[in-house]
């Protein structure tokens, strides 16, 4: 079990690191977490943890205890409305903004291991194949390393293709390897991956036409949120789309960015004028 001082602890680590704020009440969650790291460090439990991270921490210790407490969960085509929305209306209409050259930018903030990004190349690669070549570019970011070479690999187990992925695009986009579904080279390539703290500059991460930035800005407190969402503006280009999580609600957007409901999502859009 988990003390409040170890807690204190471990948050203070994770909020100094991350942005991110754990309260009073989330103590499952750290202790949940924190057990599995002590196993796979060969510690007997989560107070071992705690004196070995007091007395003897390192640059290694202090990544994998801000990896175990970072890593959320994600799969393919969640909530499945906002691709909806981007294979009816935000692509046709920003590509008809753009006229017969254009290039379209994507940025997946907070990524974990990649199933969001493919899930947006994939959308492209069925619906709009004119653009899976070189015309356009999906930036896939998170805090962890770990999750961020997992989703470069393109690897995913059976349960993780199961989650949210129809048949159909399995087959047609996926090639077994084992146990394992690998993504095809087409989409994959469509995709890149980098390592970006969403509290820290978006240096040269700037330009998109479309952020998705979901289920993360919860994990906040409302100042860095604030913050967080005052960057995410700045990033889109004129006409671009901003998608949050179904269930957030975002407070502290400019009046620059205007409320769009299409279908059954919620998305804001930054006016061009």
């Amino acid at each position: 079990m988990i003390t409040p001082e170890q807690f204190r602890f471990f948050a203070d680590l994770v909020r100094s690191a991350s942005g991110i704020s754990l309260t009073m009440g989330k103590e499952y969650l750290v202790e949940s977490r924190l057990n599995e790291l002590s196993k796979l460090l060969n510690l007997r439990d989560i107070d071992e943890l705690y004196h070995k991270a007091v007395r003897q921490m390192t640059p290694q210790l202090k990544n994998q205890i801000i990896e175990a407490m970072t890593t959320n969960e994600t799969y393919f085509f969640r909530d499945q409305h906002p691709f909806d929305a981007l294979k009816t209306k935000v692509i046709p209409e920003l590509l008809a903004g753009k006229g017969a050259d254009a290039k379209l930018k994507f940025w997946s903030a907070a990524c974990s291991t990649g199933q969001e990004p493919y899930s947006i190349a994939m959308i492209i690669a069925e619906h709009f194949r004119h653009l899976a070549n070189g015309k356009v570019e999906i930036l896939a970011t998170d805090i962890s390393k770990q999750v961020i070479e997992k989703g470069a690999a393109g690897r995913f187990t059976q349960v993780e293709a199961n989650r949210g992925l129809p048949i159909t695009m399995l087959i047609k986009y996926f090639r077994q390897q084992g146990a394992f579904w690998v993504i095809n080279d087409d989409i994959k390539n469509m995709v890149y991956f980098k390592i970006l703290n969403l509290i820290d500059p978006f240096t040269g991460v700037n330009g998109f036409d479309v952020i998705f930035c979901r289920y993360v800005l919860i994990y906040f407190d409302q100042e860095t949120k604030q913050q967080i969402i005052q960057k995410l503006e700045k990033a889109l280009n004129l006409g671009g789309y901003l998608f949050f999580g179904a269930t957030e609600t975002p407070t502290g957007l400019s009046p620059a960015m205007e409320r769009l409901t299409i279908g059954k999502t919620t998305c804001w859009r930054k006016k061009r004028h």
